[in-house]
């Protein structure tokens, strides 16, 4: 494939922040933005969105795409057009954007779906996980919310339309029940409560989702070396039993971030017969993530393809995942837009877990598109 037409321009996420999407062959792609963000991750923009919007539009680039590793071109390409020592210094935004413009449009070419251009032997559809009730920086316009980020569902079924439908009933009767009229930047549902006592509602609902949490700890640690709620400080020691007494109570099947991001041995800590899982800790990196690796603090790991931009480099933290028994979640962002390409790189890289929301339009997207690979392969 000849790359003929690329453009690229500024649109708004689902917050109405400016994010970037590509044009290539009259294929679209955009790229999400996070609001929550870990201190080691890629740089969204080389400079600004702007910048990398008229970089792309200025681009002169003629190697022929015939296969997803030839991703590598357009990563030479900007190494050296710019001098970067890697193409991720043009900006994990813009970096995503732009692959994953050109796999959708070499997969139209072709006659294939976006995921088989990517890996043609995806049998294994992942497991959604959801986030029901929200707390953290997702909902610090609303005045009384848990500290916790995230608290999500894992459903049961027997296919992912099954697992979504029965996602959709918990959060619908937890809704209703509950009368909780607002949602937070996720269309996840807002209450005050606090962190145990949202357990005890989740541990309801055992018959139809397993459940988990993000505790976004890095958010609401201090420059005292405190974990700060809203009605008591923490030390880590203090933090690491509390922890684990809620795994030990409530048996949450997964817990995200549940120390600040530079706290590799404290990780080690963590009651890991649930999935101990890293974010702000690993990034989507994967220096950082074998440093997790090593030091044995996660058995499991956030991957957010804008987070690094390479989707070369998405494909590799996949690769270390599987050979040592790290269990995937292929995340979405906060500030989301409408493209469901998550779903097909959720099924190519055999993820055990799409991470996306499962309100509003930008996240059901998503699980929509997943539904429509399964069903179509039935």
């Amino acid at each position: 494939m000849i790359i003929k037409k690329l453009e690229a321009k500024v649109i708004k996420d689902s917050r109405g922040e400016p994010t970037i999407e590509v044009n290539v062959n009259g294929c679209k792609a955009s790229s999400p933005s996070g609001k929550s963000k870990g201190k080691y991750e890629t740089p969204s923009w080389h400079n600004s969105v702007q910048w990398n919007v008229d970089e792309i539009n200025n681009f002169k680039f003629n190697s022929e795409i015939n296969e997803f590793k030839d991703l590598e071109k357009i990563e030479s390409y900007i190494k050296a057009k710019y001098n970067f020592k890697g193409a991720k210094e043009f900006g994990a935004n813009a970096l995503f954007a732009l692959e994953s413009a050109v796999l959708k449009a070499l997969a139209i070419s072709k006659n294939k779906e976006l995921w088989q251009i990517v890996n043609p032997l995806a049998k294994r559809f992942p497991t959604p996980l959801g986030n029901v009730i929200g707390g953290g920086l997702h909902s610090e316009q609303f005045d009384k919310h848990p500290t916790f980020q995230e608290f999500l569902l894992a459903p049961k079924g027997n296919s992912f339309r099954d697992k979504v439908l029965n996602m959709k009933l918990v959060y619908s009767q937890i809704h209703k029940n509950f009368n909780l009229k607002n949602i937070n930047d996720e269309g996840a549902l807002v209450c005050p409560l606090n962190e145990e006592e949202i357990f005890k509602i989740l541990s309801n609902f055992r018959d139809k989702t397993s459940f988990g949490v993000d505790v976004a700890s890095s958010s609401f640690y201090t420059k005292d070396e405190l974990y700060k709620y809203q009605n008591k400080e923490l030390n880590k020691t203090a933090q690491i039993n509390f922890i684990n007494g809620l795994i030990e109570k409530y048996s949450p099947i997964y817990v995200e971030d549940p120390l600040d991001e530079e706290d590799f041995e404290g990780f080690t800590k963590i009651n890991h017969t649930t999935m101990v899982c890293g974010d702000d800790l690993t990034v989507t990196n994967i220096e950082r993530l074998s440093s997790a690796i090593k030091n044995k603090s996660v058995n499991a790991t956030i991957i957010k393809p804008n987070q690094n931009g390479s989707l070369l480099e998405v494909a590799e933290i996949f690769r270390i995942c599987k050979e040592n028994n790290i269990s995937t979640i292929l995340s979405h962002r906060s500030g989301e837009t409408l493209d469901d390409a998550l779903g097909d790189y959720a099924f190519a890289f055999q993820a055990d877990y799409i991470k996306c929301g499962i309100a509003t339009k930008y996240r059901e997207a998503k699980l929509n598109r997943l539904i429509e690979i399964e069903k179509n392969l039935k």
